[in-house]
């Protein structure tokens, strides 16, 4: 895909975004969009464009990292539920409590007790959120190995892109047909008429960005709320008179550019 047609179908989204996002202020909507996806497959791409042109106080990004001591000791959904959105706001999860479907299951960090126990009451609990007025939203980004393959060699070897890679990527690696098991089971439990799983074809980056923002506008009903400009805009009121604090500019930034 062209820069050029890329950017162009951007801005129009992102301005049908800045819509949605009004539209969620005005009516007090809850919305919680998850992304899911194997490593590297371009969750965090999408996530980024989507918050890009919005209010950080209206649309956040949670990516929670590994839980605590105390955090493991709770109710597994706990430190989920504690970033759902409040009236008014979206929330945005780069990963999700999908983590124990996927990871935990994969790499040993959960008991088959609480992996089972885990696939019987997510769908419970999704439906308690449905029920309160949350609107939820769940995306799987989907990669071929090769595309992975070659974003991982592009980030191996460029400094810029090197915290993405840890050693939990490398046993991902060898556990290939582990993570494809575990997300099939997945589906077959959590893939409900009320909360389905969007499949998102992340193998071209440009493209799976715009297509899940243009289907994440298409399942969220929105109008188009935005305010019109003031014409009373009033102007700048200057005292001409007025002379600035000694202790203002000391210790300015060097111009190094």
């Amino acid at each position: 895909m062209k820069k050029k047609d890329y950017f162009e179908e951007l801005d129009k989204l992102h301005l049908e975004l800045v819509k949605l996002q009004f539209h969620i202020k005005k009516n007090k909507l809850k919305v919680c969009v998850l992304f899911e996806g194997r490593d590297a497959a371009g969750k965090g791409g999408v996530i980024k464009r989507i918050a890009q042109r919005m209010n950080p106080r209206i649309v956040r990004v949670v990516a929670l990292g590994k839980p605590t001591d105390q955090e493991r000791s709770q109710w597994y959904f706990q430190r989920y539920v504690n970033q759902l959105p409040a009236a008014g706001t979206m929330v945005l999860f780069d990963r999700s409590w999908y983590n124990r479907a996927g990871v935990e299951r994969v790499m040993g960090f959960c008991t088959d007790a609480e992996y089972r126990e885990f696939l019987r009451s997510v769908p419970e609990f999704e439906r308690m959120l449905q029920n309160s007025g949350l609107i939820l939203v769940k995306y799987w980004l989907q990669v071929s190995p090769d595309i992975q393959e070659k974003r991982f060699q592009e980030r191996v070897t460029d400094p810029i892109k090197r915290w993405k890679v840890s050693p939990m990527d490398y046993e991902a690696r060898r556990r290939w047909m582990d993570y494809t098991r575990a997300r099939d089971a997945m589906f077959e439990h959590t893939d409900l008429p009320g909360s389905p799983w969007f499949v998102v074809n992340g193998n071209n980056k440009k493209k799976a960005r715009l297509n899940c923002i243009k289907h994440l506008l298409s399942v969220i009903p929105y109008e188009d709320d935005l305010p019109d400009p003031d014409d009373d805009f009033p102007e700048l009121e200057i005292d001409p008179n007025y002379e600035p604090s000694a202790a203002f500019g000391q210790h300015l930034v060097p111009e190094y550019f």
